[in-house]
């Protein structure tokens, strides 16, 4: 059974799974870059995942829960990891996943923007 949190990130436009480094981590990606690194445990349960951020919310969610530190092997400026302890609601690492889903969004070349938002899935 997939990881509720994984369906999430392959519901979004383009969203596509890819294993660059092995069969962990799970990356999810986006016009061929990268909006989630996803580690599960045994049973698909995400154990962590690391997300884009704009720096300054980065911040903000780092000194407001511990579950969120800067991004594990990733540019600490840009990136947080987030531990999935239970201790952020599932709304809110979807809306962080939103948010970095639409951060590498925006980075993409104009048509391929385009060609992305015309899909239907």
């Amino acid at each position: 059974m997939r990881s509720p949190l994984i369906a999430y990130c392959l519901s979004k436009k383009a969203a596509a799974e890819d294993y660059p480094f092995g069969p962990l981590p799970i990356v999810m990606k986006v016009g061929g870059k990268m909006f989630a690194l996803i580690t599960t445990t045994a049973g698909e349960r995400v154990s962590h995942i690391s997300l884009k951020c704009d720096p300054v919310i980065a911040e903000n969610l780092r000194e407001q829960h511990d579950a969120v530190q800067p991004g594990y092997h990733l540019n600490k400026k840009h990136w947080n990891t987030v531990t999935v302890d239970g201790s952020l609601t599932e709304a809110d690492l979807r809306d962080m996943i939103d948010h970095s889903y639409d951060l590498v969004l925006k980075s993409l070349p104009k048509a391929q923007r385009a060609a992305i938002s015309q899909r239907l899935v």
